[in-house]
């Protein structure tokens, strides 16, 4: 007999880690913010781009140039919850938690990397 909440609780625990993550600038403290389905790879990427100069965002690659690479950390800030439900798409949920957390940091201008949402 298939026991259903054994395969919830095991689904649940295959998941990936997802949520809001930031990368910090430990020199001047300007912040990235945004979101992943995958945060354990999101940081593997983001050490990949450092590794080898290949961010997009070209104000944040002059940072990495001028800091060194060293001086940029990848944190966690917030982690999504899964659902019961293995076909749940998180994408609006990450994102709506995502521009939570860029409404509560501001991380625009000289506070961070992120690009002002136009309205």
């Amino acid at each position: 007999m298939i026991n259903k909440d054994e395969i919830k609780k095991k689904y649940k625990q295959t998941l990936t880690p997802m949520g809001v993550y930031l990368f910090k600038n430990i020199v001047n403290g300007k912040i990235l913010i945004g979101s992943s389905k995958n945060l354990p790879a999101r940081k593997n990427r983001f050490e990949m781009e450092l590794s080898y100069g290949s961010v997009t965002d070209n104000e944040l690659l002059q940072d990495i140039k001028q800091y060194g690479r060293e001086n940029f950390k990848f944190e966690v800030l917030d982690y999504l919850a899964p659902k019961e439900d293995p076909a749940y798409n998180y994408t609006e949920d990450l994102k709506t938690l995502e521009e939570l957390w860029i409404e509560k940091l501001q991380p625009f201008n000289e506070k961070g990397y992120n690009k002002p949402i136009k309205k």
